[in-house]
């Protein structure tokens, strides 16, 4: 058994505590509409609001079947060395443009690159590839309506999507010149690594991971379905630098690494840190918790790093 105790520390615990006491005991066995109510409420709740400067604009992209919603940061005079894709976690059936709002202000404000935020369809109303061809229109609109370079970033369930955009494009005329992927889901191993040693971690268990995809996917077996679980690809060959940084104490968080082993050895460029003794959605606790704070940094630097072209690993 891992032992918590030792590896979180009391910041982090506080923070798990605050999350959890929005949730009754028995939660994942509530409709989803109420699941929607708990999630959203328990992010404004952490909500830090807009720094200074930054102004939103919500539109939507217009399809050829529905409309996808998205929210357009900026600063006075952006940063022209890019912009920013983002992806919201929620396991596909939670979250929204509101949900990561003050999250992508931030990162448009400490980068200065424009942040546009994604509104994709959600499970079980939509099932997969909804979330992923509405990702991966909105990566069409932005290659149309931005001549700059787009840089993909996603969180959890949306790391997956930055993911699944990533290796759907490779030949894309203006495919993406990086990604960052924050504690994603990317179809690893169940059967070893933190899959095992992270089983029933704080904030995100095995079990939740297999109710998020039963939902996905409506209960049908996707095995190797490179849309759904971008580990099962065979080629990771011209993937754009990616920065992975997981959570050490979240059953995901051997998907970084073995996703950035399959990068090199494809010969691409590939960094993975895992944050010790941070849990999964610790991306709210990155005012209350000095780890948290830490890795935001981190993760706002691989961004604006990504964007310029300056890694040199």
């Amino acid at each position: 058994m891992t032992d918590y105790k030792k590896l979180i520390d009391a910041e982090t615990w506080a923070f798990i505590e605050r999350t959890n006491s929005y949730y009754p005991p028995d939660t994942i066995d509530f409709t989803i509409d109420q699941q929607r109510d708990i999630y959203d409420r328990m992010c404004r709740e952490f909500s830090a609001g807009y720094p200074q400067g930054v102004t939103a604009e919500t539109t939507a992209i217009a399809t050829p079947s529905h409309p996808i919603p998205i929210r357009v940061y900026r600063t006075p005079a952006p940063e022209a060395a890019a912009m920013v894709l983002y992806f919201h976690g929620g396991g596909f059936i939670l979250g929204g443009l509101d949900s990561h709002d003050d999250l992508c202000a931030e990162l448009c404000s400490r980068t200065g690159y424009e942040v546009v935020s994604v509104d994709y369809r959600l499970a079980p109303e939509h099932l997969h590839p909804a979330a992923f061809d509405d990702a991966i229109s909105a990566f069409e609109w932005a290659a149309t309506t931005y001549k700059r370079p787009i840089l993909l970033c996603g969180d959890s369930a949306g790391g997956n999507l930055a993911a699944a955009v990533s290796h759907a494009t490779r030949g894309h005329a203006r495919r993406p010149i990086g990604q960052v992927l924050i504690y994603p889901g990317l179809g690893g191993d169940r059967s070893q690594g933190s899959y095992v040693t992270h089983a029933e971690a704080p904030m995100l268990t095995v079990r939740d991971l297999d109710f998020y995809t039963n939902i996905r996917t409506g209960g049908e077996d996707r095995t190797g379905d490179l849309t759904l679980s971008p580990l099962a690809d065979a080629d990771f060959a011209n993937l754009p630098p990616t920065v992975l940084i997981t959570a050490q104490c979240d059953p995901l968080s051997s998907d970084g690494e073995a996703y950035r082993d399959r990068v090199v050895a494809a010969d691409g460029h590939a960094f993975w840190l895992e944050e010790p003794g941070l849990v999964h959605g610790y991306l709210r606790a990155r005012h209350t918790v000095g780890r948290a704070r830490s890795s935001f940094t981190r993760i706002v630097d691989a961004v604006a790093v990504l964007g310029r072209r300056e890694w040199i690993w």
